[in-house]
């Protein structure tokens, strides 16, 4: 995680943005009195965005834990597709 003041992020910019985009790191911008801000990637927001998806149900959330215990305990199985 990067934390960088207001006055510093706008002196580096670029710098900040292609590591936030490159390593999947997070910036925090600290603005002193007022809130701070979270900069990310869009590709850590979707994955962030689908996993709230995934668990915004507790049928789905149950489902979900169900099949991770399957696959810790070797219960799973793989099939192959069928090419047309």
């Amino acid at each position: 995680m990067l934390i960088a003041s207001v006055s510093d992020f706008r002196k580096d910019i670029k710098s900040y943005l292609d590591r936030v985009a490159k390593n999947f790191e997070t910036l925090i911008i600290n603005r002193g009195k007022d809130s701070g801000i979270v900069v990310m990637s869009l590709e850590e927001y979707n994955s962030l965005m689908a996993t709230n998806y995934e668990l915004s149900s507790r049928k789905n959330e149950m489902r979900l834990d169900s099949a991770i215990e399957k696959l810790k305990n070797g219960k799973s199985f793989s099939k192959d597709l069928i090419e047309e």
